[in-house]
Order: C-alpha cells, then sequence, then structure tokens
C-alpha cells in the first residue's frame, strides 16, 4: 500500500461518487474506501456493486467503510473500522482470513493494540484540524503519526487536514499512504489531482 488512498465523500464530491471513483481507479489509486453515512442500505449496497465494478481487473482494491454486510454482499477486497464499529475480533471473524481490514486509531497505544489483534493497515486520524468528518476529533500531529511509525510496522494512511503542501511532512513522519479529500474531490480534474499526490510517493 503506497500513494493516495481515496475515500468517497458525496456531499463534497463536485462529480458525483461514480465519476470520482472513475477518476481515481484511473488514476492507479491502490484503494478506493467507499464512505455513505447517510444513504440507505439498498443504495449503499448498488453503490458499493457499481465501484466493485469499476475496480475489477485493476490494481485498486475496494474497502466499505464500516458496513461489515455491505463488504460480504458485494465481495468487497475489506473493511475500514472505528472505535465506534464492531471490534477488530468480531469483524474478523465475519469476514475470514482472506479480506482486508483497516483501523481508525488516535495514538500510540489504540495503534499497538490494533496490530496486536491483527489489523491490516492502519488510519491515523485526524493529523491535521479537518471540517470533512464532523466526528474526527482533536489533532494527533504527525509527532503522534511517528511515534506510531516507531512502534508499528504495518502500513500507515495518514488523513484529516492534509493537502498537497503537507504531504512530504506525512511521509516523512512515516506515512505509507495519504488521504485528502477536500483536496481532491471538491476540484474539475480529481484525476489530476490524484496524480499530484501520487508525484509525492514516486508513483
Amino acid at each position: 500500500m503506497k500513494g493516495y488512498y481515496f475515500i468517497t465523500d458525496e456531499a463534497l464530491s463536485a462529480a458525483g461518487t461514480m465519476s470520482d471513483v472513475e477518476k481515481a481507479v484511473a488514476a492507479g489509486v491502490a484503494v478506493v474506501q467507499y464512505r455513505n453515512k447517510t444513504a440507505a442500505t439498498r443504495r449503499l449496497y448498488e453503490e458499493a456493486r457499481g465501484i466493485r465494478d469499476l475496480c475489477a481487473g485493476t490494481g485498486t482494491r475496494l474497502i466499505i467503510n464500516d458496513r461489515i454486510d455491505i463488504a460480504l454482499a458485494v465481495d468487497a477486497d475489506g473493511v475500514h473500522i472505528g472505535n465506534e464499529d464492531l471490534p477488530y475480533g468480531e469483524a474478523r471473524r465475519i469476514l475470514g482470513a482472506g479480506k482486508i481490514i483497516g483501523v481508525t486509531v488516535h495514538d500510540v497505544a489504540e495503534a499497538v493494540a490494533a496490530e496486536g489483534a491483527g489489523a491490516d493497515y492502519l488510519g491515523v486520524s485526524p493529523i491535521f484540524a479537518t471540517g470533512t468528518k464532523a466526528d474526527a476529533g482533536a489533532p494527533c500531529g504527525t509527532a503522534t503519526l511517528a511515534a506510531i511509525r516507531r512502534a508499528c510496522a504495518i502500513p500507515l494512511v495518514a488523513i484529516g487536514g492534509i493537502d498537497l503542501p503537507r504531504v512530504d511532512e506525512c511521509i516523512g513522519a512515516g506515512a505509507d499512504m495519504v488521504c485528502a479529500i477536500s483536496a481532491v474531490v471538491t476540484k474539475p480534474d480529481v484525476a489530476g489531482e490524484i496524480l499530484r499526490f501520487q508525484r509525492k510517493f514516486g508513483l
């Protein structure tokens, strides 16, 4: 896992979720995380299935935010869970060994616990103050990201308040991937913006 980590955001998107995902896949992202906190289950399923089809045959993996049932229904590559979701152990039991599970963490203790439980990667959030996710909490900063990097061996995704000028700082602190939702999906050229982030990782 390396480069730009793409998360959908219907509320911020200028062109719409499916268009954004199509552009993200074309830009070569390693991961698309489908996140929609407000849609009904049927719509979540239909959109997730459409995104799965866009990712099929590419190098892009589909991760579903929170909803293990949707991930199973569309045979996604995995899920991303936070503190308010099912515990990691239950998520793993339901999904099985072959699926990816990412876990959101906010400090070193949470990161070490998640890695010890078996998480495949960690979303460290929020690095900087962000308005994209209302319940994101106080920023932990790149110093915490660096401390987590020293304590954990699995891939780290830096999320929250990141824009292009801040990517180098995140990489320097140990991020394998970064997510910058508003810096991409609000813009007319989603693929072009993603490629600017990808180049920071030498991709």
